[in-house]
Order: C-alpha cells, then structure tokens, then sequence
C-alpha cells in the first residue's frame, strides 16, 4: 500500500480544488472536489482560523482520509476575544480574556500541550496572552500564572 501525504494551511470550511491541495492531488487522480468537500465540514467550526490538515491518499486505491490538526492557541485566543489579532506594541493591550475562556482555550488544546496538569496547561494559554500583550480578568497574565502557582487561584 502505498500512501502520499499532502499536508497543508486552509481558512476553516474554505479549501478549494486551487493551493495547497489541488495541484498536489490533480496528478493523483482522485477526487479533488470529495476531499475539498470532506476538509471543508471537517473545518467549517474553525471559521476564520487557519487550520492544519493532511491528506492521506492510498495511490493504489485512490481512496484518501483527512485528518484535521487543531489552530495554534494564539489562533483560539483571538476567536475566543472576537479581536484580529495581538498588541502591536508592549504599551498596548489587545483585550481581555477571563479565567473561563483561559480554559476553554487550554481545554481546545489539551491533547497538544505539555504538562500533567490541566493548571500546567492553563498557564501556557496564559503564557500565550502574556505574548500577545492580553490581560486576564484585568491583570496581566503573569500574575494569574504566580496565583495558579501560589494556589491562590485553582484550575480545575
């Protein structure tokens, strides 16, 4: 069995038969228009993200799967604060995230991060803000990390 992987970028539920994967399939011989399809439900809850996805095509059979990564977490952010994008500069700060919307980035991520904690894996979310010049509960991002830290603040 011989497999070809396409790996590529799309904008959640808007790959189309052009760049990345269409002339990467074209001399494959499969159904470009069923995996543009496929790729497209499988990303269209990642609107206005771009999303990491593989093709895996079977070159024997032409069959193929499609396997959809997961957006960065800064990506996640973003969605979560309904903003474009991060601070230009450290004097300015993009938004305001909550503890909750913290873990529900750190929960969309989980399987991709490291830590043995769910804490652990809340604090690189906050980490992240910290980057991006986002502030949490109104606080900078590290201070939440030291209460976590402290156990001041507990992350379940």
């Amino acid at each position: 069995m011989a497999e070809m992987t396409i790996n590529g970028l799309v904008e959640g539920g808007k790959a189309t038969s052009g760049p990345p994967f269409g002339p990467a399939l074209g001399p494959l011989g499969v159904n470009i228009a069923g995996i543009v399809a496929e790729i497209n439900e499988k990303t269209k809850a990642f609107e206005g993200m771009k999303i990491p996805v593989k093709v895996i095509v079977d070159t024997a059979t032409k069959s193929f799967r499609v396997e959809v990564g997961s957006p960065s977490t800064s990506a996640l952010i973003l969605k979560e604060l309904g903003i474009p994008n991060g601070a230009k500069t450290k004097e300015t700060v993009a938004g305001n995230i909550t503890l909750d919307q913290v873990k529900k980035v750190a929960k969309a991520k989980e399987n991709g991060m490291y830590g043995n904690t769910f804490a652990d894996k809340a604090k690189q979310v906050l980490g992240t803000c910290k980057s991006m010049n986002i502030t949490c509960d109104g606080v900078d991002a590290m201070a939440i990390i030291a209460k976590i830290k402290s156990g001041e603040i507990r992350i379940q």
